[in-house]
């Protein structure tokens, strides 16, 4: 099981599931939602073809709260810092739902009392956390689809992360097919077997610029390629990206 840290991931959770409320405090306000929710199942990209099921299981973020100082941000910009752990303005916790997260609202700051308009106006609907991921575990299990033979799909458990930051999001889902393509390849960057991304750059070819791992000299692909074709080397060609893409494209008889 990979335990180096690759990219920093970031998942979100709408509006419904944040739980996100402002309330009243002294002379101030404070905000108060979930940034992850334990145990429950996200789909990241297609996971019937090129993309995976995940769930953060409890315990995720028990050692990153004891060690790390973190920050609540608007929309993952780290100019607008809302609050920070270690100056006692943002309190992050694990409970049996997940990652809690209670905020001091600090409206001296212009764009803290913008969030505060933008939540009571229900104009920012969820939450996100960014992290790196310590430990995950990867198994595969049948998934049931209407009219055709059951799929084998991933699915990834999240067992420990470092936590960057919070922060209260626009967009509770990701808004582009570019975003999901990232997610997956940061994913599989961790999990660190080329077989698993040969096996989605069927559907996605673009993945192959995406993800940084190289094939072992021998290294099985698991009856994910043809054994009649040539593997597909993440290396470069020396081609221009356009053509590579290309003839990717011809390979798996993908549009243009």
């Amino acid at each position: 099981m990979p335990t180096t840290m690759t990219g920093e991931e970031r998942r979100r959770l709408a509006l419904s599931a944040a739980g996100v409320s402002v309330r009243a405090d002294g002379d101030g306000q404070r905000f108060a939602g979930y940034a992850a929710v334990f145990n429950s199942r996200t789909a990241i990209g297609n996971p019937l073809r090129w993309g995976f099921y995940e769930e953060i299981a409890p315990g995720a973020f028990a050692k990153t709260l004891t060690e790390g100082d973190a920050r609540m941000l608007i929309d993952h910009d780290s100019y607008y810092v809302v609050s920070r752990t270690s100056a006692g303005s943002l309190t992050l916790a694990e409970d049996d739902k997940g990652l809690s997260v209670d905020s001091a609202l600090d409206t001296r700051l212009s764009y803290v009392q913008d969030l505060a308009v933008n939540l009571d106006n229900r104009n920012v609907t969820g939450m996100s956390f960014g992290f790196y991921v310590i430990k995950d575990e990867w198994n595969s299990e049948p998934i049931e689809v209407e009219g055709a033979d059951p799929v084998e799909v991933d699915v990834r458990i999240i067992r420990e992360v470092r936590l960057i930051e919070v922060s209260a999001v626009t967009f509770p889902a990701y808004p582009e097919t570019e975003a999901e393509l990232k997610a997956v390849a940061r994913a599989l960057d961790h999990r660190g077997e080329y077989a698993a991304v040969e096996a989605r750059a069927k559907f996605r070819p673009e993945l192959l610029d995406l993800v940084h791992i190289d094939r072992e000299p021998g290294e099985s692909t698991r009856g994910t390629q043809d054994p009649a074709e040539p593997a597909v080397s993440t290396q470069p060609t020396g081609l221009p990206l356009s053509m590579r893409m290309n003839a990717l494209a011809a390979r798996y008889g993908l549009p243009r």
